[in-house]
């Protein structure tokens, strides 16, 4: 058993796409939209593991600000496969504006990580 996809709803459906597409290389496939609801999305396939479900529809609630500990979504995790690499894509997303949150640094349970806020508030772990 494997997991399929995760799912996030956005209010920016373009701007998160533009988001994974760029920093993460994301391949974005048809954007379905249901005229009847309003509702669209995009499902992004990366090289490996599960793909991300990217949803948007009217009526979209922000939700709270990201907490550093709270119950359900916590963040999504890409490894890179390299320190150098969580060096470099956290260097380019802080330059290019998004807040990084903690690291590079190596976790007490022995990873090595940095953790970014993406759009909308999205959580993203950079790890090797």
């Amino acid at each position: 058993m494997r997991i399929e996809h995760a799912a996030l709803y956005v209010r920016d459906l373009e701007g998160a796409k533009a988001f994974f597409q760029t920093f993460f290389g994301g391949c974005a496939g048809e954007r379905y939209h249901n005229p009847r609801t309003g509702f669209s999305s995009y499902f992004l396939t990366f090289e490996e593991g599960a793909r991300l479900e990217l949803m948007t529809r009217p009526g979209v609630e922000e939700g709270p600000a990201p907490q550093t500990f709270q119950v359900g979504y916590a963040h999504l995790a890409f490894s890179l496969g390299s320190r150098e690499a969580v060096d470099a894509l956290t260097s380019q997303l802080s330059q290019a504006g998004w807040r990084v949150t903690s690291g590079p640094r190596v976790t007490g349970d022995g990873y090595y990580e940095s953790c970014v806020v993406g759009p909308e508030g999205i959580l993203v772990e950079l790890t090797v």
